[in-house]
């Protein structure tokens, strides 16, 4: 490797499934101790790229791939691996039944008198865990440790075959703000060793944190690499979707389609995270309600729609008093809710998009003695694959192999499905690309503009302003405050976190 080499160069990869062209002549360098972003929407070829780079694809002919200015062997994952390759994937692949220290060494152990040396293993492991301050013995079970340490552990696997770039693929997806910020110190200290990180994440601000450079792929191929000075959210978007920001939100129906008080929250209380909340929500405007993580924000929307019970409070919908007891009795007053977590609460992942769009109201289509209608099912989840643009082949097609924004939209189209006149969304955009989440925003705002109420909940601070009409601000259970667009201006993001943080009690 000579001066000024870099450490990693991938040239003219394409990459074909079929009559699919997953990748088409893409090229990037990586250099040693930098963390270099990859992003794209998804489907743009960013995991495609680094099972190369692993070893687990094998690449079409006429690419070649360098590592310190050797060609690296493809399609073989022992060669990567043992060239300094270290891939890191979303879904953790560590034994839960073994020790630290045995995961860090699975498949490598030392050996003695043709045994596993445990001893060996255990020494050895305990200057890797000290290297990266882990917390926990290498003699503790997987199974027993947080997310956040799991993944310490799967770094320390890399660390233990001396790699030479580490691939993270959605790092902090399922991590707390504490261990996020671990996370971030750990790869602080890897790139300090000369170590390259590739951060493949859709979440702009920890791109804006890490990224010493960002390359972004699209429809398969390579659209250009930013350097850190280059960083903007306007110039990402435009390069992973082909349009400028001021596409990204859409806000066609305008503050002034407000229609009348559709739902009306009154005292709303559960003694402990809920305290007194009061607010009302309009036909044709998207109200958004943001806070710090813990603010009530969710645990607000969860009484409302009585999937918890409330101590105090009443709840109006249009103009009437309604008495929510359960989810049920919401759905039958026009209360939909989308929950945050999608996979755990929301879809059935086993079954067909046309089995969760259907499964609340199909009984409702019964025919004489109790018949279930298949071809009224039918008809709404072709519709519903066609207006929300949900990316399948057939409604048929199981909802847990869609991507991420396609699961969100076959989650909206069954909330739909009940035609509610209240909609709740929570965190709508939480793991999906960002065209995924362009095509959300629309829905929102067509949604707004045909009539329905529709509140947001959102962590994402440009999204809430991006999106909403007017902005409820929550802080330690309470609404601290609402914030409205100024005269000459929008929303204010400074008044937001004014109320958020306590620091404000008026917008």
């Amino acid at each position: 490797m000579t001066p000024n080499q870099p450490l990693l160069e991938m040239r003219g990869i394409s990459k074909t499934f079929n009559a699919t062209r997953a990748l088409n002549n893409v090229s990037i360098t990586v250099s040693a101790g930098e963390t270099h972003a990859l992003m794209g929407e998804n489907g743009a070829g960013k995991s495609t790229l680094m099972k190369i780079l692993s070893g687990a694809y094998t690449p079409d002919s006429g690419g070649e791939i360098l590592l310190a200015g050797k060609r690296l062997a493809t399609g073989d994952p022992v060669a990567s691996r043992s060239s300094g390759v270290a891939v890191i994937y979303q879904e953790l692949s560590l034994a839960q039944n073994l020790t630290v220290a045995q995961n860090i060494f699975l498949g490598i152990e030392p050996r003695r008198f043709g045994m596993t040396d445990r001893r060996s293993i255990l020494q050895k492991s305990k200057p890797i865990l000290q290297k990266l301050g882990a917390t926990f013995a290498p003699t503790d079970q997987v199974s027993c440790l947080s997310l956040g340490e799991r993944q310490m552990v799967e770094i320390a696997r890399a660390l233990a075959v001396d790699a030479r770039i580490i691939v993270m693929d959605e790092p902090t997806t399922s991590l707390t703000s504490r261990e996020t910020d671990k996370l971030f110190e750990i790869i602080a200290a890897i790139k300090a060793q000369g170590i390259a990180v590739i951060y493949i994440s859709h979440r702009m601000e920890e791109i804006y944190r890490l990224a010493d450079r960002v390359s972004v792929l699209r429809d398969g191929n390579y659209v250009g690499t930013l350097d850190r000075s280059e960083l903007s959210a306007d110039r990402l978007i435009s390069m992973m979707v082909g349009r400028d920001l001021t596409s990204f939100y859409k806000k066609a129906h305008g503050g002034s389609r407000r229609g009348k008080l559709m739902l009306r929250a009154l005292n709303v209380d559960d003694g402990v995270r809920v305290l007194d909340c009061s607010f009302d929500a309009f036909a044709g405007e998207v109200l958004g309600i943001a806070g710090l993580v813990g603010s009530g924000r969710t645990e607000l929307a969860r009484l409302i729609f009585g999937a918890d019970s409330k101590l105090s409070g009443t709840i109006e919908i249009d103009g009437k008093p309604v008495a929510i007891a359960s989810p049920r009795d919401a759905l039958d007053t026009g209360i939909a809710y989308l929950t945050e977590d999608r996979k755990g609460l929301g879809l059935f992942l086993d079954m067909s998009i046309e089995q969760n769009i259907n499964i609340a109201v199909i009984a409702k289509d019964a025919q004489r003695g109790g018949l279930l209608n298949f071809a009224k099912a039918k008809e709404r989840s072709d519709e519903a694959v066609s207006r929300l643009s949900i990316r399948t082949k057939s409604a048929s097609v199981n909802v847990g192999s869609l991507s991420g924004g396609n699961q969100q939209k076959a989650l909206i189209a069954r909330i739909l499905a009940g035609k509610p006149k209240v909609v709740i969304l929570d965190e709508p955009t939480r793991g999906v690309d960002v065209g995924a989440k362009s095509e959300i925003y629309r829905i929102i705002d067509e949604l707004a503009a045909s009539g329905i109420a529709v509140v947001v909940i959102s962590s994402d601070l440009p999204e809430i302003i991006g999106i909403s009409d007017r902005v409820l601000v929550m802080q330690e259970g309470r609404i601290a405050g609402e914030v409205c667009p100024a005269p000459t201006g929008g929303i204010s993001q400074e008044a937001i976190m004014a109320l958020s943080t306590g620091a404000s009690v008026a917008a």
